[in-house]
């Protein structure tokens, strides 16, 4: 970009002569020091310098100019200021009747099949890497503790907060809220909506319609035999993010697994060399105590374990809470990268390790095609640690929510509002979510808003 300098920044043009030779640069260089130059202006410019003719009183005369052209940025690291938008809408919900998409593209799982095949049929072993091939990760070993201890944090001040928050749920369909009173949006998908006229049937909510719990199956060894539907109750069901952390080296008495020496050796599909089969310990949960692991890592009747918090250490426990969610999510993150989870693409279904188990146990989607197993595919994060959103109460003891206003609402995880309303700090990341933002105006000004 070429910027042509005012004519008045130069003195006025001189003829050449041998007597006065360069006093028309001379003149124009001191000129132009004198100009008030903005550094925002002539930030990254370049000056250059040629001739101008001038046709002054039909007589033409040589002189000098000065351009500027902006060098190009391209190398530097400029650091943008981040704006956060003033709200953001909720993920697409995909329908019940429609397979969930892929995590990863499938052009992308079929050049990587197609090259395992292509390895096999070669004769050449699959290059496997910790801890696909079954050795821990010794880097996230102590992750994997803190994570676990962040889940047990989240538990306990979670179902100490519901003896302060109110939480209200659902009879006909999974819709929770969190305030004084019930919301009246008419958004109720249950069996008998049409006589409610989509209005919900609120009773007392619970922990598990805050926090969802996604099990999995406990297994010894992730590689060896797989769950078949027969065998399906040899096996304990316990938090997904538990199992993950087991798997990702922690070490429970309660649930055992086997530690691998050697790596597994797979060509293609087939696994030529595991270690053999080894005989799984038998469960040990009915030998447990109530003052167990078992239920520090459960949510089953932890109301009645942990009682009300004093009022002095509400938003303190609040606060903590809010901090090990936002833990945990990150660590489910951080460790779902190095550790395979498969989920289920027509239900809620999740099973951690390499394989997916064999109980028809699925009844989704046209399940009959499938005799009633599930389709299994890579895991996202909001699969094994679901957030479960729900609407936003700017004045939990006001009026409820209307339909009318449906679109000035904003949402957030159900942990996170039960810990903002609690008196925890709002994250700047869910600010345009909860759309903090936006003033919600009164039933007969919504029509007059664009």
């Amino acid at each position: 970009m070429l910027q042509q300098l005012p004519t008045i920044a130069f003195a006025p043009w001189t003829p050449i002569t041998p007597s006065n030779k360069g006093a028309s640069l001379g003149t124009g260089a001191s000129k132009m020091s004198q100009l008030p130059v903005l550094r925002s202006d002539f930030h990254g410019l370049k000056l250059q310098f040629g001739h101008l003719y001038a046709d002054v009183h039909g007589t033409r005369r040589p002189g000098f100019f000065c351009c500027t052209n902006r060098r190009s940025s391209r190398g530097r690291n400029i650091k943008k200021r981040e704006t956060l938008p003033q709200n953001v809408d909720l993920p697409q919900i995909m329908p019940k009747k429609k397979k969930k998409p892929y995590p990863i593209p499938l052009k992308k799982i079929q050049q990587a099949a197609r090259a395992d095949k292509k390895l096999a049929e070669m004769g050449i072993e699959k290059p496997l890497e910790p801890p696909k091939n079954g050795i821990l990760v010794p880097v996230l070993i102590p992750f994997a503790y803190e994570v676990l201890d962040a889940w047990k944090i989240l538990i306990r001040g979670l179902a100490q907060l519901l003896h302060v928050v109110p939480v209200h749920a659902c009879s006909e369909c999974s819709e929770i809220h969190v305030a004084q009173i019930g919301h009246d949006i008419q958004d109720c998908r249950g069996p008998t909506s049409g006589i409610r006229k989509g209005y919900h049937s609120w009773i007392k909510g619970s922990i598990n319609d805050v926090l969802l719990p996604i099990e999995s199956y406990h297994m010894y060894d992730p590689f060896g035999r797989r769950i078949k539907h027969e065998t399906r109750f040899n096996y304990d069901r316990i938090p997904a993010v538990v199992e993950l952390c087991i798997q990702a080296g922690v070490e429970l008495p309660e649930y055992p697994s086997r530690r691998r020496t050697e790596p597994i050796r797979m060509m293609g599909k087939k696994v030529i060399e595991m270690g053999g089969f080894v005989e799984e310990p038998g469960s040990t949960c009915a030998q447990m105590g109530s003052g167990s692991l078992i239920l520090e890592i459960d949510t089953y009747r932890a109301l009645e374990r942990f009682p009300a918090p004093a009022e002095s250490e509400i938003a303190k426990i609040a606060q903590e809470t809010l901090n090990a969610y936002e833990k945990v999510k990150w660590g489910v993150t951080k460790l779902m990268r190095k550790y395979t989870v498969k989920a289920c693409g027509y239900c809620s279904e999740v099973h951690v390790g390499p394989w997916g188990h064999k109980a028809k146990l699925c009844g989704e989607f046209k399940h009959q095609w499938r005799d009633g197993k599930h389709g299994w595919q890579d895991a996202t994060v909001d699969e094994v640690f679901p957030p479960n959103y729900v609407w936003h109460a700017e004045d939990p003891k006001g009026p409820p929510l209307t339909s009318a206003l449906k679109k000035f609402y904003g949402k957030a995880p159900a942990v996170v509002e039960v810990c903002i309303q609690a008196g925890a700090r709002v994250p700047n990341k869910y600010r345009p979510l909860m759309r903090l933002d936006i003033v919600v105006p009164e039933n007969e000004e919504s029509r007059l808003v664009a």
